[in-house]
Parts: C-alpha cells; structure tokens; sequence
C-alpha cells in the first residue's frame, strides 16, 4: 500500500488567497484558476459557484471580488465522483497508484479573525479505485469513471493532454472532510525565511521525507513504507 501527500487548491501564488477555515473547524475548498490557454474554458466561475456555505468569490478579499467574480475555475481535484488530473511531469507518477492505495489532499486556509496566519490542513482523500494515465483507459471507462474530471470533461483539454495526462479515480470511503486537520507549522528555509514545514507531531505519522519537510509548495509526498501503516490509520479516523 501507498499513501501520497498533495497540495491542491487557491493560495498566495495561484488565486492570491487562502481558502477560509471557519470557527468550528470547518473550511471551504476553494479550487485554482482556470488558466488553460489564457482564458480558460469552465463555465464555472469564483462568481456564479457556491461552496459549501457560500460564494467561492466571497472567500477573496473584497477589493478583488469584482475581478474574481468572472474568473473561470479549475475544479480538479472533485470530491462529487472523486477524481483527480494532471498532465504535469511533476505529477506524473501518481499514474502508479493502485487500488487501495491513499491520496491525500491538503491545502492553505485562513482562520477567521484579524491577524489570523494561514496554515496547511488536510481537507480529504481518495482511496484509489484505478490510476494511470488517460490513454490507458477505454472510451467508455473515461465517459464512466472520469467524465466529471476538468480535463476529460472539456475537449479542448483532453484532446492537448491526452497522452501525459495522469488520472486517479477514488473509490469507496473516499471523502471531503467536514473539518480540516492542520499538519503544518513554521521552520526556516535555508536563507532563514518563514517557511511551512510538516509539523513534528505529524512527522511521527508520516515520517519527515528524508529531511524534506517542506510542504508549502512541494511535490507531492509519498510516504516511506514504515510509515504507511500509522498513516493510514490516522487518515480514516479523519472526519
């Protein structure tokens, strides 16, 4: 078994915010940009979706809610069929997850509150029914299994990135939790900056990646196999 760590959603480099964590620890997720080809081509956008409680424009700052209001949506990874895309290098080797295996999603949220500092939280999890990339599969396994995916669902897209695209379908007991879990805190790079790093109570549970606890804006984080165990453990008493 295998179980991966992966940032998803809007932070300060890709939507210029944090998604919202509210006071009794639930949390909004709020997906990236639709930048494919400069305009994008989601119908959905930041102004016309709702999340769980609200507009996902209303979770921006308000001198920036004009402009987000029309901004289209990457809407990857979904938690309503629980799949997954990426036509990047950097992700390419999650082709290799098998069923059974866990894919884990955190993300940056805000508290609630003025000076209030953003954290990482874990947010959901596929376990994986079937991965690899799209030219694996069948016509009809695509339009069953994958036909809610951003990438698969819009021609445009599927057609540019058909054969490097990575696709992981979620099986039964995958879930978006209804409150996050925070596993960051705050270290030092090596020119001596602020940087988010996995916690040391969490490296207990996933191990710290060969010394590599930055999570901020990482790869994805595969998890050393004595530490699978506990991991998963952990991941299924989430809620």
């Amino acid at each position: 078994m295998q179980v991966v760590l992966l940032r998803i959603g809007v932070d300060s480099a890709s939507g210029g915010t944090q998604g919202p964590l509210f006071s009794d620890g639930g949390f909004e997720y709020v997906p990236v940009p639709d930048r494919f080809r400069g305009a994008g081509v989601d119908k959905r956008t930041y102004g016309n979706t709702m999340g769980r409680r609200g507009r996902l424009m209303d979770y921006f700052p308000e001198s920036r809610q004009d402009k987000i209001a029309d901004m289209r949506i990457h809407f990857d990874p979904e938690f309503d069929t629980f799949t997954y895309g990426d036509p990047t290098s950097l992700k390419s080797r999650l082709r290799h997850l098998a069923r059974g295996d866990f894919l884990v999603f955190y993300a940056g949220l805000k508290p609630d509150g003025p000076g209030a500092e953003a954290a990482l939280y874990i947010i959901g999890y596929f376990i994986v029914a079937k991965a690899g990339r799209a030219s694996d599969f069948s016509k009809s396994e695509l339009r069953r299994d994958f036909g809610h995916n951003f990438h698969v669902m819009h021609r445009r897209v599927f057609r540019d990135q058909k054969n490097r695209l990575v696709l992981v379908k979620g099986g039964h007991g995958s879930r978006l939790l209804n409150k996050a879990f925070r596993i960051s805190s705050v270290g030092k790079d090596c020119a001596g900056r602020p940087i988010k790093v996995l916690s040391p109570r969490m490296r207990r549970i996933f191990g710290d990646f060969g010394g590599h606890v930055a999570i901020q804006r990482s790869p994805p984080r595969w998890i050393s196999e004595e530490y699978v165990p506990d991991s998963v453990r952990f991941v299924k008493r989430l809620r």
